[in-house]
């Protein structure tokens, strides 16, 4: 089946910059859709970034734009999230998730990779 890997999480200060990686293993292929989510302890797991339609396709929640990037490398193995001007409000675990053409909801989920911002 297909799994995600994410990497590059860690403690920043506010005003940093920071990248996290998710790396797409399996039967990637198949795959349509890829993006970013975080959750922030006793929050809502949001969408943050992500590519449609193969990646033509780029969407960002209003609360990251102008701030993150997101992008795919590695022939498109690896999804990238640059983050930059961070803000405490982002301390978050960042997830990568992957669709099918044909899933409606995000169907793969990597585990997870823990973003902090202090002050």
């Amino acid at each position: 089946q297909v799994q995600l890997v994410e990497s590059g999480g860690g403690l920043v200060q506010a005003g940093g910059s920071l990248r996290v990686s998710c790396t797409a293993s399996g039967r990637t292929l198949s795959l349509n859709d890829m993006a970013w989510f975080r959750q922030a302890p006793g929050k809502e797991r949001e969408f943050v970034a992500g590519f449609e339609w193969l990646g033509v396709n780029t969407r960002y929640a209003n609360s990251v734009k102008g701030r993150f990037t997101i992008a795919k490398v590695d022939a498109n193995n690896t999804l990238c999230l640059q983050m930059n001007n961070l803000k405490p409000e982002d301390t978050a675990v960042y997830y990568c998730a992957a669709r099918r053409l044909y899933d409606g909801n995000y169907a793969f989920w990597g585990q997870g990779t823990q973003v902090t911002v202090s002050s």
